[in-house]
């Protein structure tokens, strides 16, 4: 990633104060950073600071007389390879969503060609509004790649999602990977838990978030792939470029993964799919009453396994989270399913690996292992992916479009 050309935009929320260490962040991963800030920010961290970080005068005016015929947004805007503003605040996402261009940065988003990442930074209360939802929903729509936020503390003493990733994690989600590693490639992502219905209004399942799969498929996207993504019900925004299928339980889910995965490069089953569903759901409400009640259980399609079982099969990833032996069930499970690759992660009661902003992994395949640390759910995805591309190295195989022409052997 040395000389790829990042401009910076920081919007006036606390977390601004943060930007000035991205600006070194991504200067240690081989950036060239430049920055733009808007009239709220210069009221938390002066233009100074960011000039003596990044070694570049600061640009805050729409109109700039010293630039090329007073049109500084345009030339930016052609300079920029991504626009990266950090933090987002609400009112600033609000605006890009809605179209607005009263100041610089807002005009530079509507003039570049460069593509726009966002790493939103407000009160939790705010983050969660309608509003705000609604203006996630169509940024992402229009390809605006949302980072973030992160939970936690915040600086108004509440707790709750809405603090803006932190510059390391966030200069990894970034820069991660690198363009064109899986170019040409098709991807298939299962995330998040499927639910089982008891009757109407009762369902069994699996504790999932799905933000780890929505990062696997995030990263993919920024390594050039063409990506399908087979979800489970979240509460999450799609990532930009991101083709999404939502489905409920796990048969559903089993049924358009196999239908994906008969023409993908690579699969990679991140859900948490229930391995269990009830065996005759009733169609009405189950009422209270009797002290006691049974529900027999069988057992639901094992999707990766299939995946792996497939004549003309993918390259194909699976995830072990796992209480107790960690490296010894994920084993069992990659010998077992037949699996090119498993990443394995603990989990727990205590919530670990659950609904939270990060994880820790090790990847396991016939080579050996290989232990990514810990880190954030976009960092480690990038990894992830980094690794899937280096074992694709030796397969011939360009995808032009929806057709597949060759696709890894089983055991590559």
């Amino acid at each position: 990633m040395s000389g790829r050309r990042i401009l910076l935009g920081v919007t006036g929320g606390i977390a601004a104060y943060k930007s000035a260490d991205l600006v070194r962040r991504l200067q240690d991963r081989g950036a060239q950073v430049r920055v733009v800030m808007t009239r709220g920010a210069r009221a938390f961290v002066t233009p100074l600071t960011f000039q003596a970080v990044s070694g570049n005068p600061v640009h805050t005016d729409l109109l700039d007389e010293a630039a090329e015929a007073g049109m500084g947004h345009i030339e930016l805007a052609r300079w920029a390879d991504v626009v990266l503003v950090a933090p987002a605040t609400a009112n600033f996402m609000a605006r890009v969503a809605h179209g607005l261009a009263d100041d610089l940065l807002s005009t530079l988003c509507l003039a570049t060609a460069a593509p726009l990442v966002f790493a939103p930074a407000m009160n939790q209360k705010m983050w969660s509004n309608a509003a705000t939802q609604d203006n996630c929903a169509i940024l992402t729509e229009r390809a605006v790649r949302l980072i973030g936020p992160a939970s936690g503390g915040q600086a108004c003493g509440e707790t709750g999602p809405g603090r803006m990733v932190e510059p390391v994690e966030l200069a990894a989600a970034v820069l991660s990977g690198s363009p064109g590693l899986l170019e040409g490639r098709h991807v298939v992502v299962t995330a998040g838990p499927t639910y089982e219905d008891i009757d109407p209004v009762r369902y069994i399942g699996n504790r999932s978030s799905g933000k780890m799969g929505f990062a696997v498929a995030a990263a993919a996207v920024a390594a050039g792939a063409r990506v399908s993504l087979v979800s489970g019900p979240v509460k999450l925004p799609t990532p930009s470029g991101v083709s999404r299928t939502d489905v409920r339980g796990a048969s559903e889910m089993r049924d358009v993964a196999i239908r994906l995965a008969s023409s993908a490069d690579v699969f990679i089953s991140v859900a948490a799919v229930a391995d269990y569903t009830p065996a005759r759901p009733s169609t009405q409400k189950i009422k209270k009453g009797l002290p006691k009640q049974k529900l027999e259980l069988v057992s639901t399609p094992d999707i990766v396994a299939e995946v792996a079982a497939l004549e003309d099969r993918p390259f194909t990833i699976g995830f072990a989270a796992e209480t107790e032996k960690l490296k010894e069930h994920a084993l069992e499970k990659l010998s077992r399913k037949r699996l090119d690759m498993i990443a394995a992660n603990r989990v727990g009661l205590s919530g670990a690996g659950f609904d939270s902003e990060t994880n820790e992994i090790l990847i396991l395949s016939r080579d050996g292992e290989k232990y990514l640390g810990k880190g954030s759910k976009h960092h480690l995805a990038g990894l992830l992916v980094e690794e899937v591309a280096d074992r694709l190295k030796g397969i011939d195989r360009i995808d032009t479009s929806t057709d597949k022409n060759t696709r890894p052997a089983s055991g590559n």
